[in-house]
């Protein structure tokens, strides 16, 4: 196994672990952090899949503005930390369950599918494919998308501002 293999497969288990932190974690704070791990963790594997693009994406807006904004709206929340949730661990067995089901389907299907070998991939930066792709043919559902994404943000003011009182 070459060293670039093994730090892949450092890196999947890092992301692994942080994702089980982030699900059974009793703390929420902790949950957060080990979210940064997580998604971290998933932008190094595209790093290593040549997928220069998608990783500087994955950085810039999952950990530099949603994990942030996650983190703010954790560590502003007047006492979370004390907040007690009953019936913590109703339908544990069902989900357990349901985990372990999919758990050996996903197994068999790893185990029984034959996986072809790629060529080794080239190095080559992606963006500029990406770019030409945005500013040409899909150009209009880039537009809409922003379009979008400008209502719900329109919306999302909307909702939160306070009614002023007059």
């Amino acid at each position: 196994m070459s060293s670039s293999a093994a730090l892949f497969y450092v890196f999947a288990a890092f992301t692994i672990v942080c994702a089980a932190g982030v699900a059974f974690s009793r703390n929420i704070v902790h949950s957060a952090f080990a979210l940064l791990g997580a998604l971290f963790g998933v932008a190094a594997i595209y790093v290593f899949l040549a997928a220069d693009f998608v990783a500087g994406a994955q950085f810039l807006i999952y950990i530099g503005g949603i994990l942030v904004l996650i983190l703010f709206a954790v560590m502003l929340t007047h006492r979370i930390a004390d907040v007690a949730v009953s019936n913590r661990a109703a339908g544990r067995p069902a989900a357990l369950a349901v985990v372990g089901a999919a758990a050996w389907i996903l197994g068999r299907a790893i185990v029984a599918t034959r996986w072809p070998v790629a060529a080794a991939l080239s190095d080559a930066p992606t963006t500029h494919a990406i770019g030409d792709g945005f500013l040409g043919p899909y150009v209009l559902p880039f537009e809409l998308a922003s379009f979008v994404l400008l209502a719900v943000l329109v919306g999302a003011i909307v909702v939160s501002r306070k009614e002023l009182r007059g």
